[in-house]
């Protein structure tokens, strides 16, 4: 099959969908690999590394989307790229569909199979995007100290304290892959975690993390109190290909104190803070009520050395699967189909769309 890897065009997203090694494995299967010149740089793999691989440098983008069958790329096409998409392509990358309805309806027109990465699912989990969110988990924490110093118009307050002065006080909605990777993060640093989901066994793993971490239920009442009584709030709520439920309102974020930090790592899918509105990293932050706002929808871009090498080792096997030519037979793969030839196929796309 002939596969192809286009540059990245995002704002700042600096990853790439297949390393070269990765292309080296393909390429020794049989399979003809498109790479768009620079597409690996900013991950540290220059045009080189993917000549070594056996791979095929194309100089751009409408050049490897004219070539492929197969597109293999990290974040959802923008505009500039939807031109470029044909009704005989396989798309492969993060979609995130119901929370970005012009993109569902472009990629239906279109007519091609679409394939979420964030819907892929093997044995009840999100192979695809665990190694993602789990960096989002820790660059939300990084950032919410960040944003925290006086200098970057937060409260002048040091998470984890130290001799002579009070910890934080931190909230994160979800225990999932990216809210316990936050809670790690910054239970390491010493401030006091709350971490609020409702499986149990998610509240059990929470407890392991240290005695200054609890696991609750989100009963209303319960997070309210957390919420307005916090200094960094992370929203970490997910919903398999479904756009993300409202856990934290406006009413919660206007009693926060000037100066708090609120990061929504599921701004991709909508956000799960009622004030959340998508950002990059051109212009990460905005205020609101006083509160500082990061919901950048590309956290993991901006380590993308880490975040290509991680994605790549778990894209591989499926890419193999879609290149064979026979993936309709992966349940996993079919689950993770979002679009086939004008219709929506995944049920959170139907529920929203019809």
């Amino acid at each position: 099959m002939k596969i192809g890897i286009p540059k990245e065009i995002k704002t700042q997203e600096g990853r790439v969908a297949l390393i070269p090694e990765a292309c080296a494995e393909l390429t020794a299967a049989g399979h003809q690999v498109f790479v768009q010149a620079g597409a690996g740089q900013l991950s540290g793999y220059p045009d080189s590394r993917y000549q070594h691989a056996n791979a095929t440098l194309v100089e751009s983008a409408q050049l490897l989307y004219k070539n492929a069958e197969l597109i293999v790329k990290v974040k959802e096409p923008v505009d500039e790229e939807l031109g470029l998409l044909r009704a005989d392509h396989v798309l492969f990358s993060y979609l995130h569909l119901a929370a970005n309805p012009h993109l569902a309806y472009a990629l239906r027109d279109i007519g091609l199979q679409a394939i979420a990465f964030e819907t892929v699912e093997e044995a009840g989990q999100l192979p695809l995007l665990a190694p993602m969110s789990q960096i989002a988990g820790k660059i939300a924490a990084h950032r919410a100290c960040l944003y925290l110093n006086q200098t970057e118009g937060g409260k002048g307050l040091l998470l984890g304290g130290l001799a002579g002065s009070e910890r934080g006080r931190t909230v994160v909605m979800g225990a999932g892959n990216a809210g316990l990777c936050a809670a790690e993060v910054l239970a390491a640093l010493g401030t006091n975690v709350t971490v609020f989901d409702k499986k149990t066994e998610k509240l059990d793993t929470i407890r392991t993390l240290g005695a200054n971490v609890t696991g609750l239920y989100p009963y209303h009442d319960s997070v309210y109190e957390a919420v307005v009584n916090a200094d960094v709030v992370i929203g970490a709520v997910l919903l398999p290909g479904a756009k993300a439920p409202i856990v934290v309102t406006e009413a919660m974020i206007e009693k926060m104190t000037p100066g708090s930090v609120v990061v929504d790592i599921s701004v991709d899918q909508g956000g799960c803070i009622e004030t959340t509105h998508p950002t990059s990293y051109d212009d990460p932050v905005y205020h609101c009520h006083g509160v500082i706002h990061f919901a950048v929808t590309n956290m993991p871009g901006v380590v993308p050395r880490s975040a290509s090498q991680a994605l790549s080792a778990v894209l591989l096997p499926y890419v193999n699967l879609l290149a064979s030519g026979s993936w309709q037979s992966s349940k996993s793969l079919t689950l993770g189909l979002n679009v086939s030839a004008g219709k929506y196929t995944h049920p959170a796309l139907l529920a929203a769309f019809g």
